[in-house]
């Protein structure tokens, strides 16, 4: 069994941020790389179906613009699968089975397909027909959005654990199906939610670019049909997202209590509730919720959160003192207060390591080790709260969540109104010739849009904490016995070697920008 007491209580912090640094930067590669796919798949397609130079000459732009971002999505990707490794070795073990499957055919099918065909995509136009370079040019971006699904299932897997079971014999969990891991309704939830909010990214990437040359009265035409383009992906994505990130808040509301609670800096639930246009919560410390008083300032619309995580207004919603107390839900299920499941947790613990005892006791005739293996069946459920010390440490710091989920809707409504906007602009008005206040509001739109979708990984792990997985592995549990020092300094490594490669990407791509297509006569 793991002994937390040898774990250096800095390590599980360090670790957690390396981790956390190595996700944000790979985070800002990867939803420009499935967002510019679709786009510059739909720019081929006009080219396969009207052969004029100027749409190859759209393509190819757009294409090496994916280019550059996709190398380096792909190198901080990397390193992320290697942490688990280096730093979560436990987690590894425990759940080694079932986590490293999805990923293993991410490796194996998704990232070689896409891998392939880049290829093709890239120094194929003159080589194969333009049909199948077409094929391969979508194949790309397919791959890259199958990669994302091993991956999202893997991480949907840990917010919502299904398809397997604890073997106390190995001492892992250990997969009993397949299916139900890879479909998991959190997990395709997760999935449409994240993927369309990546189509928005490169959805404002090329409005922003193709504004970009409209300010310097260069591409106009590129300007004009790419920004056609853009803006319907960048409308049907917004509202897309807003659509499939309100399922996937009632799945939260379903399986995460604690992290809709922290989102919403609901302290004492109940029905009819309101959900928090904005309130004034200290961003720096954690929240008196056990006096149950609602924070100050608050803006809220009425209803809006039973209907957000029940689809009923007159829903009942728990909030944080309900979770951490137990309550009881509206079909009569009785939910366990927090202290009741960390004692089930260490009687768990406590019968795990009896049965191994007793299973490799000469003495023992299998009654005594069938005995302890029935009392950790019954507790198993509560396998990961016996590794907490105190049902504080299951309420997730409020402020990040609070405001990191307000930030991601905020700007999310702000999106569709730009791309009406823009849309407006260029079917009613001429796009050409518009205000420059809209050309430099397309590109502020990227960094919002960016620090939107940041957010939206903020509120799902940071939301999650104390667990790794939930409700069965806590992050305390989960890290390498190692000395932080060693993760201290990969951590500054990594800073300053993902700082320079954003550096370096951002300057390859204002280069290739500031170059423009290049045009041919055939």
């Amino acid at each position: 069994m793991l002994n937390l007491l040898s774990i250096d209580a800095s390590m599980i912090e360090w670790s957690r941020a390396q981790f956390a640094l190595t996700a944000i930067y790979h985070w800002l590669f990867v939803p420009l790389t499935l967002g510019l796919a679709v786009i510059m798949g739909i720019v081929e397609t006009c080219y396969y179906r009207t052969r004029k130079p100027f749409w190859k000459d759209a393509a190819k732009f757009w294409q090496k613009l994916f280019g550059v971002n996709f190398a380096m999505g792909v190198a901080t990707g990397i390193i992320l699968e290697f942490e688990f490794g280096t730093n979560w070795s436990n987690y590894s073990w425990f759940v080694g089975d079932i986590f490293g499957a999805p990923l293993a055919v991410e490796g194996i099918v998704a990232f070689f397909m896409e891998s392939t065909f880049v290829a093709v995509m890239f120094f194929g136009w003159k080589k194969v027909s333009a049909g199948f370079h077409l094929a391969s040019t979508w194949l790309t971006g397919l791959g890259a959005t199958i990669s994302a699904w091993w991956i999202l299932v893997a991480n949907a897997w840990m917010q919502y654990p299904v398809g397997c079971e604890f073997n106390p014999d190995t001492m892992r969990n250990e997969m009993v199906s397949f299916a139900e891991v890879a479909l998991s309704p959190f997990a395709i939830d997760k999935f449409c939610h994240t993927v369309i909010s990546a189509w928005i990214i490169g959805a404002v990437f090329v409005v922003a670019v193709s504004c970009w040359f409209l300010m310097k009265g260069r591409e106009k035409k590129l300007a004009m049909e790419s920004i056609k383009i853009a803006g319907i992906v960048g409308l049907v994505a917004s509202v897309g997202a807003a659509l499939t990130g309100h399922q996937s808040a009632a799945r939260v509301a379903e399986v995460q209590p604690m992290k809709l609670a922290a989102m919403e800096a609901l302290y004492n639930g109940g029905v009819d509730q309101s959900l928090t246009g904005i309130a004034l919560i200290n961003p720096f410390e954690q929240p008196d919720y056990e006096k149950g008083e609602e924070a100050p300032m608050k803006i809220a619309v009425p209803y809006a959160l039973s209907i957000l995580a029940t689809n009923d207004p007159h829903g009942y919603v728990p909030g944080i003192n309900d979770i951490l107390n137990g309550y009881t839900k509206p079909d009569g299920t009785v939910e366990l207060s927090m202290d009741e499941k960390i004692e089930r947790g260490k009687k768990a613990i406590e019968a795990l390591a009896a049965y191994r005892q007793a299973k490799f006791a000469s003495s023992d005739d299998g009654s005594i080790a069938a005995s302890h293996l029935k009392v950790l069946q019954e507790n198993m459920p509560y396998f990961g709260y016996g590794y907490i010390r105190d049902k504080g440490e299951l309420v997730p710091f409020v402020p990040i969540n609070f405001y990191a989920f307000r930030v991601m809707v905020g700007v999310g409504c702000l999106l569709i109104l730009f791309f009406m906007v823009v849309l407006f602009f260029v079917y009613k008005k001429d796009i050409t010739a518009a205000p420059k206040w809209l050309h430099w509001s397309a590109i502020i739109m990227v960094p919002l849009a960016y620090i939107a979708s940041e957010s939206g990984w903020l509120v799902a792990e940071f939301g999650r904490q104390p667990w790794t997985i939930q409700d069965m592995l806590p992050t305390c549990a989960s890290v390498s016995n190692l000395q932080s020092s060693s993760v201290i300094i990969t951590f500054f490594i990594f800073l300053v070697l993902f700082t320079t490669m954003l550096a370096v990407e951002i300057n390859i791509l204002m280069k290739q920008i500031k170059k423009g297509p290049e045009h041919e006569n055939n």
